[in-house]
């Protein structure tokens, strides 16, 4: 006899979404709840943008709250996850999203040392202090899921800064998903191609059409493309899945 319950069912779980007040990480966090689980979201600035996805969180009947910070400041994650601790009785997934990406192309030998610095910051400072506190208190049968890129993988020219960072996220996994699988717990990578957010919408409506035009499927991602794999994750479903690169990009990856 075939169940009526949904497929992936986190009804009693939590979950802590870093970039949570638009794009990816808003739409992760609200498919989260979408399947019960109750859902804390950390975002840097845009205050009525993170207020607005609690509201929508919390129509799924579900606990939901946001904090502000600087994720690549120590003291600023550490309050994200003690926010956690008084709102949730213990801790079951981390969705490490945060990022930047700059759109203006910069080669290597011209890139100025604020830009290095202020991405790594950004996209691996901010994954480690994270992740370190998330796993501190994380429980048995838990879930890390850390969005990486397809530009970690194979690097991209004139971005240098956004790939070496991306590309340190999927090495941090390899060796973190040995060190917590004792606990019972995963650690996976989504590496996403182009996405339809507002990082994408950047870039030059001809150069988009160029991108566009090289991806096998002829479309960026929405969100929830990328969403879909991220809770897939977190599920039972994939409760052998551990130390892996889930690559979500249309194909893009083995053209061009």
């Amino acid at each position: 006899m075939t169940s009526s319950l949904p497929l992936i069912d986190l009804t009693g779980r939590t979950a802590v979404v870093t970039g949570g007040s638009r794009g990816l990480g808003a739409a992760t966090a609200k498919m989260l709840a979408r399947a019960g689980a109750s859902v804390g979201i950390g975002y840097k600035s845009r205050e009525a943008q993170a207020m607005k996805v609690v509201r929508e969180l919390k129509e799924f009947n579900v606990e939901a709250w946001a904090e502000a910070g600087d994720l690549s400041r120590p003291e600023d994650a550490k309050r994200l996850f003690e926010r956690a601790d008084r709102e949730f009785d213990g801790l079951d997934f981390f969705v490490g999203n945060a990022g930047v990406w700059s759109s203006q192309p910069v080669a290597l030998a011209d890139m100025e040392e604020k830009q290095w610095r202020e991405t790594l910051a950004c996209n691996i400072d901010s994954i480690f202090y994270t992740t370190k506190e998330a796993v501190s208190r994380m429980r048995t049968g838990g879930a890390v899921v850390l969005v990486s890129s397809t530009a970690g993988q194979r690097g991209e020219a004139y971005h240098g800064d956004y790939a070496a960072s991306k590309g340190a996220i999927i090495s941090l996994v390899k060796g973190l998903c040995v060190e917590l699988g004792p606990r019972g717990i995963t650690v996976n990578t989504v590496a996403p191609g182009w996405i339809d957010t507002d990082m994408a919408r950047a870039v030059e409506a001809e150069e988009m059409k160029r991108i566009e035009a090289s991806i096998p499927r002829g479309k960026m991602a929405a969100d929830d493309d990328v969403a879909g794999p991220i809770v897939f994750l977190c599920s039972s479903m994939a409760r052998h899945i551990t130390g892996e690169v889930l690559n979500v990009n249309g194909g893009a990856v083995l053209v061009g």
